[in-house]
């Protein structure tokens, strides 16, 4: 039988309303995960996994955008990992919000959230994420974003050797710190836009009281580089390597004192005197702040695990004598993504603000050293690598 145009029209017009009203208005966003995080085990010894969720508003339009909090699921599972309110996504984001603001993405904008997950001890590293984000708009209506699956990188971190010998240090912007200048820092070079210091530490050498300078400084603004205790330390191979990359000769600063702007996002602007080795196809172990004069490698040349590369100094972009130590996808700075890694032994004396670096606030006291196998230290905890054999 023949159906009237009009009702047929009719119908097909109220099934398409009757739809669009059942279903949860879709949030004009676009959301990734430019690189897949890796699962490895923390000095608190629990499983983390590390990464930037990127939203993008992408309609001129659209008016401001505001996630009320952030579910992350693995895979298909109906109950969230991790659940992060509306204030958790505050502090995770950047650009930062404004004290006590919820975070906002304007029309043709980009935030970035850094994820810190801890699994559950003894659950299994999940093969996907999935996140779910419901965003609130000027218009106080609710859109939903439900997807962004995203791999889990299953190989496991790798093992090294101690990039010091010997002796206390802090392990400073550390893992964890999603404000610090390593895992905060995005760096956008000739198209691409990656985090060459997700897992970086500067290690910073402290005394037993916990003091990075050594008794006796009176005017901390007017130390040199012998008044800190790391200043000078021999600084090792982690792992059999070539080297592919390295400077020497580039002055140092003056501990403390004003920092210039770097020439360039790259190891020449930022690194000073530097030693880049390749430890196996598509990881890099990059040793920046050199002492001058120090390096005793070339590139080309064959390293063994324990080998004397230099010593810690303060070139390049450096306020103070530490050594900043981070592996990474490729050789250059630019362009390289940050990998997690695993320091194979070291011992475990506790957590130190940076204040009582200086002998400010209350005194740091160390805990019973415990020796840890395996595991990255986070974010500002004093570590003792064990003395070469």
């Amino acid at each position: 039988m023949d159906r009237n145009p009009a009702c047929w029209l009719f119908s097909m017009l109220f099934c398409w309303t009757s739809l669009a009203t059942a279903q949860q208005a879709l949030a004009p966003v676009e959301a990734r995960v430019p690189f897949a995080p890796a699962a490895f085990v923390g000095s608190d010894e629990l499983m983390h996994l590390a990464y930037e969720l990127h939203l993008t508003s992408i309609y001129g339009d659209t008016g401001p955008l505001m996630p009320q909090g952030l579910d992350v699921y693995a895979g298909d599972s109906g109950t969230p990992l991790a659940g992060f309110s509306a204030i958790d996504l505050a502090a995770m984001s950047r650009p930062a919000p404004a004290e006590h603001a919820p975070v906002t993405i304007e029309a043709g904008k980009r935030v970035v959230i850094y994820v810190w997950l801890t699994l559950p001890a003894g659950s299994a590293v999940p093969h996907t994420l999935r996140h779910r984000i419901a965003f609130a708009t000027a218009k106080h209506t609710t859109e939903l974003l439900d997807g962004v699956r995203v791999p889990v990188n299953t190989e496991a971190p790798m093992l090294i050797g101690p990039p010091l010998r010997g002796g206390l240090w802090l392990a400073h912007e550390g893992p964890g710190n999603a404000h610090s200048h390593h895992w905060g820092s995005l760096v956008a070079v000739n198209g691409q836009v990656t985090i060459p210091q997700r897992y970086a530490l500067d290690l910073v050498g402290v005394d037993p009281q916990g003091h990075a300078m050594r008794a006796g400084v009176k005017d901390i603004g007017k130390t040199r580089h012998a008044d800190w205790i790391g200043y000078g330390a021999d600084v090792l191979a982690v792992a059999d390597a070539v080297v592919r990359d390295m400077r020497d000769g580039q002055v140092e600063h003056p501990p403390l004192s004003p920092q210039s702007e770097p020439e360039s996002l790259t190891a020449h602007g930022l690194f000073g005197n530097y030693v880049v080795l390749e430890l196996k196809p598509g990881v890099y172990a990059s040793y920046a702040h050199l002492q001058r004069g120090s390096v005793k490698v070339r590139a080309g040349e064959r390293v063994r695990r324990g080998q004397l590369l230099g010593r810690l100094g303060q070139s390049g972009n450096s306020a103070a004598p530490h050594l900043h130590f981070q592996l990474s996808s490729a050789a250059t700075f630019e362009g390289s993504e940050g990998l997690p890694f695993a320091f194979d032994h070291f011992d475990l004396l506790g957590p130190e603000t940076e204040p009582q670096l200086f002998g400010q606030g209350e005194p740091w006291k160390s805990a019973t050293p415990r020796q840890h196998q395996a595991q990255l230290p986070l974010n500002d905890v004093v570590i003792e690598f064990p003395a070469p054999r």
